[in-house]
């Protein structure tokens, strides 16, 4: 066992939770999922996390026995790490919100749906801990989200793109050479779903390749990579399918662009894309610095 405190001041060691400050995304996302049914989010959650929307969220009892990781707090995982999970226990993932992202092959989403208090209250009143990392772990070069998909595809990182005061989320790499419809198939291998998402052209050879995880349907930080001399552009999300005005008109700009760019547009779904690390790159980091058992949540629908 491990001390619930020493694993989170790693954690926030080793994504620099502080550094980041307020996560952007998640302190306006949170406050407008949760307040429209009521739940004072800010009185149940940990008062850090309260601040930064990054790091311990829910603590449970002081002693760790096993961690388990998962990208989003669907129903189907938080379910599953309640039923398995032991007082102390800790949930990693890398949303504090589940975001219905849609099917390009079925229906669209909602975009971010609160998790249901009767989950978060049994967690809570069972001891048990969640921490969660979201730009921190995107920004990340040794253990992040994007390095996690290069890793795989044993991509050499020439240049970087999608970038900030912070550092970059997207990678300009260069991987083995082969066709569009054979990187295809194995992204389908890696991230273990049924189809890719798809827009732009085919290729008969491809060899420099533009990596993001989670949403990369950003037509300006396309252009960025095509101008970087990205042949693909590899990503979670190509295309927004959230079912309201903005998941729309994210939708056309991007069926615009893909009328004239160049590359070769892959979706592999936004959850499927950012599970990757937790599979690899966190499970073994958590393996190597504690004597914890870690087991892993995957669910059971990536494009959802």
């Amino acid at each position: 066992m491990e001390a619930l405190n020493k694993v989170v001041k790693d954690l926030d060691e080793l994504f620099s939770v502080e550094k980041l400050g307020k996560d952007p995304a998640f302190s306006r996302c949170i406050p407008q999922t949760y307040e429209p049914i009521g739940f004072a989010w800010n009185e149940f959650f940990e008062e850090k996390f309260c601040r930064l929307f990054n790091g311990l969220m829910i603590r449970g009892d002081d002693h760790v026995a096993s961690v388990f990781l998962a990208v989003f707090p669907t129903e189907q995982v938080l379910h599953e790490f309640i039923e398995t999970g032991q007082p102390g226990d800790l949930l990693f993932m890398h949303h504090p919100l589940h975001m219905e992202c849609g099917d390009p092959r079925g229906k669209w989403g909602r975009g971010f749906v609160p998790v249901d208090p009767n989950l978060l209250w049994a967690m809570k009143e069972k001891g048990l801990s969640v921490y969660t990392c979201h730009l921190p772990m995107d920004y990340n070069k040794r253990i992040g989200t994007t390095e996690a998909m290069c890793e795989v595809l044993g991509a050499k990182r020439i240049g970087d793109f999608y970038s900030d005061e912070h550092g970059s989320v997207g990678a300009i790499c260069e991987i083995s050479e082969l066709s569009t419809d054979q990187l295809c198939e194995r992204l389908k291998a890696i991230f273990e779903i049924p189809y890719v998402d798809f827009e732009g052209r085919y290729h008969d050879q491809v060899q420099t390749v533009a990596i993001v995880a989670g949403c990369g349907d950003v037509v300006d930080r396309m252009k960025e990579a095509e101008r970087k001399g990205a042949q693909a552009y590899i990503t979670g999300e190509i295309h927004c399918h959230i079912d309201n005005d903005y998941g729309r008109k994210r939708f056309d700009m991007m069926m615009e662009y893909a009328k004239t760019t160049t590359m070769s547009l892959i979706g592999v779904s936004h959850a499927a894309s950012e599970y990757l690390v937790m599979k690899t790159q966190m499970k073994q980091w958590f393996e190597e610095s504690y004597d914890l058992q870690v087991r892993l949540i995957p669910q059971h629908k990536w494009w959802l």
